[in-house]
């Protein structure tokens, strides 16, 4: 029987954290609850979280994208879920196709 293991190696967020071009530093600052560089540097390494975990870093991660987008963006922009983020998630979907793929070549252009 293998044994469960509580590193899940690099996650989605971090791969999403690289494409919207955000650091572990600005979702720090965006979040408005108490989450620290560690926890983000876990979260991203693939280190299991706890659900409530995975849920804090995700506010943090839409409200700091939300921050960077135009008024017209933000009608358009699809919010993450924590089962987008985390590959141990319930609900996690390898497959899944990114709705925001847009806005993020429309950032990344400007």
């Amino acid at each position: 029987m293998e044994e469960p293991t509580r590193d899940h190696g690099p996650q989605p967020i971090d791969t999403l954290m690289d494409r919207w071009k955000l650091t572990n530093h600005e979702l720090v600052e965006a979040s408005p609850e108490q989450l620290n560089h560690k926890q983000v540097q876990k979260a991203r390494k693939g280190r299991q979280l706890t659900l409530p975990m995975m849920q804090k870093v995700m506010r943090a991660f839409n409200i700091a994208i939300w921050s960077r987008l135009t008024k017209e963006q933000q009608q358009t922009y699809f919010e993450y879920q924590h089962r987008h983020l985390f590959n141990y998630a319930k609900g996690y979907d390898a497959a899944w196709q990114d709705p925001n793929e847009v806005l993020i070549e429309a950032l990344s252009a400007s």
